[in-house]
């Protein structure tokens, strides 16, 4: 058996999101189908309907857009059946071109905030582990050979925790990656950078010990554990800070309130070792600057 991370990025085209992230959640491969059963579940107890069915998808910028909290706020929560009924009809008006009434608003933002909490809640209860790396929104790649070909400080950090995590896990299992499919070309050239700071450096040769690095790419609309790595890192770019290595951007009061502490809960904590040094790590981590020498927090 193995663990399986899945990944994902929020902030990348440098838009609305505060930060640049990537990241995910790893799932014990004994557990995968029982999460995926969770979410199915979760996602007809909340909607009455798979999203799919109606062109949406489960994504954090979707889930907990800010319009979905006015909503949801617009009315007392509604009992289950009822929420079901009027989310059935906003997603029926949505493919009609109608507008939804108000109750249906109110009942689809309900819907999206319930999900949101019972994603998290499986992922607890399935012993998931959170990593995540962010970076400045700001960030610009200089152009150098370097930075074209090799991977970035916040992936290098990235893959470190994971490596932490699963040496020291109890049965020192090894470690896939899941992503989700942007861009064959851009895919490509993030494999390229994976593969060659895996096999060209004393570092990457002795961390292929435990993570594979030939990662499978996915759909993310048909692999509900890339949807909930979304939703996770969405969280950390909007709710999860570390002020004292200058991660002090806006933050929206209503994810940090309801999320950071499933974000806290979920993150891997262990010990790191580098340089002869042994230390605490944390699976949720800032790099000031990806281009230049430096730590990580």
């Amino acid at each position: 058996m193995s663990w399986l991370l899945f990944l994902d990025e929020s902030g990348h085209d440098h838009k609305t999101m505060p930060y640049e992230v990537r990241g995910g959640v790893a799932l014990h491969a004994g557990k995968l189908w029982p999460f995926v059963r969770d979410v199915q579940k979760l996602e007809l107890d909340a909607f009455g309907a798979e999203l799919a069915q109606y062109g949406h998808e489960l994504k954090g910028s979707k889930l907990l857009d800010r319009k979905r909290f006015k909503f949801a706020s617009q009315e007392p929560p509604m009992e289950s059946e009822e929420r079901r009924k009027h989310c059935r009809a906003f997603l029926t008006k949505g493919l009609e071109k109608k507008s939804p009434s108000r109750s249906e608003f109110t009942a689809y933002g309900q819907a999206c905030l319930e999900i949101a909490r019972g994603i998290f809640q499986a992922l607890a209860e399935r012993e998931a582990v959170l990593f995540a790396v962010a970076v400045p929104r700001a960030t610009v790649k200089p152009e150098t050979y370097q930075a074209a070909e090799y991977l970035r400080k916040d992936d290098v950090f990235l893959f470190e925790r994971y490596f932490y995590f699963l040496e020291q896990s109890k049965n020192q299992e090894h470690g896939l990656l899941v992503m989700d499919e942007v861009e064959k070309t851009a895919d490509r050239r993030f494999v390229r950078r994976l593969q060659r700071s895996f096999s060209r450096t004393d570092t990457g040769r002795f961390r292929s010990r435990w993570i594979v690095p030939s990662p499978f790419f996915v759909a993310s609309d048909m692999a509900s554990p890339v949807q909930a790595a979304d939703l996770c890192i969405y969280c950390v770019n909007w709710g999860f800070r570390i002020p004292s290595m200058g991660m002090d951007a806006e933050v929206r009061p209503e994810i940090e309130k309801e999320f950071r502490p499933w974000l806290d809960r979920l993150q891997f904590r262990g010990k790191g070792h580098r340089g002869g040094m042994i230390f605490n790590s944390f699976g949720v981590a800032f790099v000031p600057d990806p281009y230049n020498a430096g730590g990580a927090n």
